[in-house]
């Protein structure tokens, strides 16, 4: 049994799923919502339901005729108090697929509490519900099974991570909310002062700089299960307003953090899901082996279909597509899909159009049968190259062979985008397994074309290696960061690092990001201060809370697993926000609406309905 699916004590009321055979004959009150009502012509039955189960009631109009005749009018999602008689049901009647299958209750008195109108959507069954809908009236969809089991599981995870972490001796400590922006990735959510017109405080990223100063005053152990904001693009695994383990020590490396996390994960998985961790301990790789073997830095490593790489059996070729690729410095790679070699044309296009949605300019194709390989291509190869590109990286009769050739990244990124769509498409991803792995010793900057500057791939205050130090000016993008993500299943769920405890080294990454020194003092000035004094060596992660819990929810959407999440395009449907507010608030703060924050406006009615 999982800790969610216990049934709690101390809750002062009987429960509709705590009763069972050993209580028949006691006289009890029931609370909850009428689940389904059935009239039998004589007898009339309703399943209640609470939070923690549903139990059959029975109104038999020779028992208890009042209470008969009131249940007449009751409907679902009524609330009701029924008491009477718990009594174990008539032999072959049981329902064993419910908790409480093996009694009943006769019930003696009905009140009812509450009346209910029809509700927009079926509340006691699994049916398929348009989200705008669903989002709009949430406090109903969180009374369905599924969505409340996803609350119950969130809760659970954050009830045994702080248990973990009290154990450990960490801290939790509370950051504030409203901070000062500074330039750290995405776009902030800004909140005007009052007090100070024309001033604003920024609602946090993350408490990245205040769990280092934190450490600077020497807590050791913090946690916290923070509130991060920022304003960016949403997508299924995204939300403006999210929750992460915010969590830091003081002198640690980077495989302290790492056993830390991979303890406490390994032990809630095995507390709140079914599923089967594919390797333990889990696998390390590097940013760079990540990125060879599967195009990104976020591996589901359920499954192969790896990326090769063929452009050694290729460099003497004269197939001109190839050859100008690989004299240009770029690459070609390939991955074989096994049992696909019968795709149409029309299939072929379908694939092709989704590595150029993914940035390449094309996609070569080999089809591998008995009778030897079907390929638009294969009349410019030579049968050396041919065999390198099929049986060379693995391919057997009846395999497709997908062939980019770009520069690296784009190599990458299409070849990715093709590994995951057939890793769905064939169902190579088992859901009953967990893969955790780690990728770690990240590209500490890349470099900005729009702003000709480096930037952090993760935060500027990551760490990095003292062996890379030199290269901080001659080639920064080598440098390589003492940073880590943890990942499950190809989700990212969570990240950290070891961080710089140097203002020099610190100030130094500033520079490169374009940061000036005076300008250093102003945005990172407390933390800057704070090296000075004694900053002791330390790291720490940021874990996803929400990420996480869709991963064990088995759900498509993080939307799924938090209460009162915005929808796709930041929109809170069920409050219609974000919205206008009255002149008087804005003239309070010195502010001013422009035409173009009128036409935003319109646009929100539109997707709110109005």
């Amino acid at each position: 049994m999982h800790e969610l699916d216990a049934i709690p004590t101390g809750i002062g009321r009987t429960t509709c799923g705590s009763l069972a055979a050993t209580n028949a004959g006691d006289d009890v009150t029931l609370q909850g919502w009428v689940n389904r009502r059935r009239d039998l012509g004589g007898l009339i039955f309703i399943d209640l339901r609470d939070r923690y189960g549903i139990t059959q009631v029975v109104f038999n109009p020779g028992i208890a005729a009042t209470a008969h005749e009131a249940a007449g009018s009751l409907r679902n999602e009524y609330v009701i108090a029924v008491s009477g008689t718990v009594q174990r049901r008539p032999p072959g009647t049981e329902n064993v697929g419910m908790a409480t299958g093996e009694i009943e209750l006769v019930a003696s008195e009905l009140e009812i509490l509450n009346e209910a109108k029809t509700p927009p959507f079926y509340i006691n069954e699994e049916v398929e519900v348009d989200e705008s809908l669903r989002l709009r009236y949430r406090y109903l969809d969180l009374r369905r099974p599924r969505m409340r089991r996803n609350l119950l599981l969130r809760h659970g995870i954050v009830a045994f991570i702080r248990r973990f972490l009290d154990e450990r001796g960490f801290v939790d400590v509370e950051t504030p909310l409203l901070i000062k922006s500074t330039p750290e990735g995405a776009r902030d959510f800004l909140v005007p002062s009052s007090g100070f017109p024309g001033t604003f405080y920024a609602l946090p990223q993350s408490p990245q700089q205040l769990k280092q100063l934190l450490m600077v005053a020497g807590l050791d152990r913090y946690y916290q299960i923070a509130r991060c904001f920022r304003d960016e693009a949403q997508r299924a695994d995204r939300q403006p307003e999210f929750t992460q383990l915010d969590l830091e020590m003081t002198f640690v490396d980077e495989s302290d953090v790492m056993s830390l996390i991979e303890q406490l994960y390994t032990e809630l998985t095995g507390v709140y899901s079914d599923k089967r961790i594919l390797e333990s301990p889990f696998p390390r790789l590097t940013y760079a082996e990540s990125m060879s073997r599967f195009g990104n830095d976020r591996p589901d490593l359920r499954f192969g279909l790896e990326l090769q790489d063929v452009s050694d059996a290729l460099k003497a070729t004269e197939f001109k597509a190839f050859a100008s690729v690989l004299a240009s410095g770029g690459q070609v790679k390939a991955i074989v899909v096994p049992g696909c070699a019968g795709y149409t044309r029309r299939e072929i296009d379908v694939v092709t159009d989704l590595a150029r949605r993914a940035g390449a300019k094309g996609m070569a194709t080999i089809a591998v049968n008995e009778e030897g390989v079907k390929s638009p291509i294969a009349k410019f190869l030579g049968q050396s190259e041919i065999a390198a590109l099929t049986t060379g990286i693995g391919a057997a009769p009846g395999d497709l062979v997908l062939i980019v050739a770009d520069e690296p990244a784009i190599v990458a990124k299409s070849l990715s985008a093709l590994r995951e769509e057939f890793g769905a498409r064939l169902n190579l991803a088992d859901p009953n397994v967990l893969a955790y792995c780690w990728v770690h010793q990240f590209p500490l900057l890349e470099w900005d074309d729009d702003g000709q500057r480096w930037d952090a791939t993760h935060n500027p205050f990551s760490g990095y290696f003292a062996e890379d130090e030199a290269l901080l000016e001659t080639d920064p993008g080598s440098v390589r960061a003492k940073q880590y993500d943890l990942v499950g299943n190809g989700n990212e769920l969570g990240g950290g690092s070891v961080r710089i405890h140097s203002r020099a080294r610190q100030e130094r990454i500033f520079e490169l990001m374009g940061h000036k020194r005076e300008d250093q003092a102003d945005r990172f000035g407390a933390l800057l201060d704070a090296l000075e004094y004694g900053a002791p060596p330390h790291g720490g992660i940021a874990m996803g809370i929400d990420r996480f819990a869709m991963v064990l929810a088995d759900e498509a959407s993080i939307r799924d697993v938090i209460a009162f999440p915005k929808n796709q395009r930041g929109v809170d449907l069920m409050f219609a926000a974000p919205s206008g507010v009255e002149r008087a608030q804005l003239d309070e703060l010195g502010l001013a609406v422009t035409d173009k924050a009128g036409a935003s406006g319109d646009a929100l009615e539109a997707v709110l309905g109005k």
